[in-house]
């Protein structure tokens, strides 16, 4: 699995990077709680997953993610059209979390990933 990214991209609203920021830990989204696990999408996957379940909602942040800080609470398993997704079957701590910002996008309708500086 060594050829899997090892920064992968977590949506969040508004509120929820708040949170995030306040308490240096996200428990999850109510849909991250229902499942048992943060969904976080690969730089490939971050567009399609936005568009599919954000659709029309603004105030939205990037989020990415050191999965080697994470180690062994992420798991990679298949999902939409049998792609890998990275899981994590624990809290996000801020410590993990490399850059964030506002959720843009470029001329071509693409999410463009935040930068650390």
């Amino acid at each position: 699995m060594s050829d899997l990214p090892l920064i992968a991209y977590k949506v969040l609203t508004g509120p929820q990077m708040a949170a995030l920021e306040a308490d240096g830990v996200f428990a999850g989204a109510p849909i991250d709680l229902a499942d048992g696990y943060i969904h976080l999408s690969t730089d490939r996957q971050v567009s399609e997953t936005v568009d599919k379940h954000f659709a029309g909602q603004t105030g939205l942040h990037v989020a990415a993610v050191d999965l080697a800080v994470l180690g062994d609470v992420v798991k990679w398993e298949p999902s939409r059209g049998g792609q890998l997704f990275p899981h994590i079957y624990a809290a996000l701590p801020l410590n993990a979390v490399l850059a964030y910002g506002p959720l843009e996008r470029d001329a071509d309708g693409a999410v463009r990933l935040p930068v650390a500086g």
